[in-house]
């Protein structure tokens, strides 16, 4: 029994030292961190400042048609991990944008609509509830403008605005207060809309 415990230390022992072996000639592999990504000039927000970070190169594939006219309708359903953190729902919906602009693609090509419910319903708030709310002001707000301003379509959903015991008048100005946000998704998918939730 003890002769069949050894074998088994000492094989496994033989496995990590190939596998440590292997991993090492990996090209580009360091078991110490490197400095990837760059510190600077990797990452760029071409139209949407402040979020949705993208690194673009014309070299990767799957690239958008600048010719093309591009239907989306994204299901905003996070908050931040901190109140005073923009929304990851959010996040993403800021780096669409700013990849397909990178990608040649033109602002009036992008039928973007997004509608917030659920759990992200709160980032849409005003600054005056949410931070009545969460103590800060709501950081999604700059990102909403934004996004309008590029002729993103930021839209909340009525029935988890009542659920969440938030007045219609809370609503930011950017914002539009749709019925639902599963009839806006299944409208919008009837009209040729993909659909993406975050």
């Amino acid at each position: 029994m003890k002769m069949m415990k050894t074998g088994r230390v000492h094989a496994a022992a033989v496995v990590a030292a190939v596998l440590g072996i292997l991993v090492a000639a990996v090209p580009g592999y360091a078991a110490e961190p490197s400095s990837w990504p760059p510190a600077t000039g990797f990452w760029t927000t071409p139209t949407i400042h402040d979020a949705g970070r993208i690194h673009y190169s014309h070299d990767f594939a799957y690239q958008p048609d600048p010719k093309a006219t591009y239907k989306i309708v994204f299901g905003l359903t996070k908050m931040g991990a901190h109140p005073d953190q923009v929304s990851p729902s959010i996040e993403h919906l800021a780096r669409a944008v700013n990849l397909y602009v990178k990608a040649g693609v033109p602002l009036d090509h992008l039928k973007f609509v997004a509608v917030a419910y659920g759990p992200g319903t709160a980032v849409v708030v005003d600054d005056a509830h949410y931070k009545a709310k969460f103590g800060v002001d709501n950081p999604n707000l700059p990102v909403i403008a934004q996004l309008r301003k590029a002729g993103v379509d930021v839209a909340v959903c009525a029935q988890a605005m009542a659920e969440h015991h938030f007045k219609y008048e809370w609503l930011d100005k950017n914002v539009t207060l749709a019925l639902s946000g599963l009839s806006t998704l299944a409208n919008l998918q009837l009209k040729g809309y993909a659909v993406l939730i975050f």
